[in-house]
């Protein structure tokens, strides 16, 4: 029986091979980029120093855990914390239904080749930088010589501080982030509702449901499984945030809603040199990260969608 079991196995490798071959290089990526570097999580818990490796530094003051108490004692990081989370809940709140609506109506449109078109115009924006949107963005909003507040001053209205205020900031901030994601978010609901059994369309039509009614029955509960997915890893995000679209958009005037935890850590660790302490602070949104993202996966188990494992 092990005999049998062996030349099966045998057989197996010498038809497939290949396939394992092809693996070697993306498991030598995630084991020297992503396990190696997990190593050098203990900075955090250590005096950092230059000359030594993370396993020969000394251990920090209050049993380690100097640099978090630092962390939470930084009015700067505070503010940080606060920013990121305001961000990322308005971007989860008026951002994460946008890409849903415009995939229905997408997917409503009888004419193809529009909707093929308007497919594509709106996911372009996915494929311009930050500092280029932000150059459109100044060009456009900026309260003096910005496209849309010179047409508001020839109409008889005054500027709006679309950058220089922050209210105006955030909102600002939220609609060009929309836009920026969209279409391309778009994408992957469109693929979903592709998956839609039609003959549940042809029924609905025969007992003459609406097109209301067949997206409320039909397509939204089809869908439902890659909302709540999605809706999953988006909140395993809620700390986290990006570099590029805050620093590109902030200006000294609204520092005080822009400046959020990666900015923090661009000028405490790359700027600072405080790496102990901006590494307790990648630590920190890594493990509420995952606390968001395990509750949340258990919360859709719990009304029973499936989840993300």
């Amino acid at each position: 029986m092990g005999t049998t079991n062996m030349s099966k196995s045998l057989v197996y490798l010498k038809r497939y091979w290949i396939l394992y071959a092809m693996l070697l290089l993306p498991m030598a990526f995630f084991i020297i980029f992503r396990y190696i570097p997990m190593g050098y999580i203990q900075i955090a818990f250590k005096n950092y120093s230059i000359v030594q490796s993370p396993w020969q530094m000394e251990w920090a003051a209050n049993h380690g855990f100097e640099y978090f108490i630092k962390a939470f004692s930084n009015r700067d990081f505070l503010y940080a914390l606060r920013n990121t989370l305001l961000l990322n809940f308005l971007d989860l709140l008026i951002g994460f239904p946008a890409p849903v609506i415009l995939a229905i109506l997408l997917n409503e449109l009888a004419f193809k080749r529009f909707k093929k078109f308007t497919q594509t115009v709106v996911y372009m924006p996915h494929f311009l930088s930050w500092v280029i949107i932000a150059g459109m963005a100044l060009q456009l909003f900026a309260p003096t010589n910005g496209l849309i507040n010179i047409m508001l001053n020839k109409m008889g209205f005054a500027s709006i501080p679309f950058l220089n205020e922050p209210a105006y900031w955030v909102v600002t901030y939220v609609l060009l982030g929309i836009w920026q994601s969209c279409g391309w978010n778009t994408i992957i609901y469109l693929a979903a509702i592709a998956g839609i059994n039609p003959e549940l369309y042809e029924a609905s039509a025969v007992d003459g449901a609406s097109r209301l009614r067949k997206i409320w029955h039909i397509t939204l509960p089809g869908i439902r499984p890659t909302i709540i997915v999605l809706l999953i890893l988006s909140l395993g995000h809620i700390l986290g945030s990006d570099f590029e679209r805050p620093y590109a958009l902030r200006n000294t005037l609204v520092t005080e809603v822009s400046d959020v935890i990666s900015i923090f850590v661009y000028n405490n660790g790359i700027r600072g040199l405080q790496f102990s302490l901006t590494t307790a602070v990648g630590l920190f949104q890594s493990v509420v990260g995952v606390i968001f993202l395990f509750t949340a996966n258990a919360l859709a188990k719990k009304s029973g969608e499936r989840g993300i494992w």
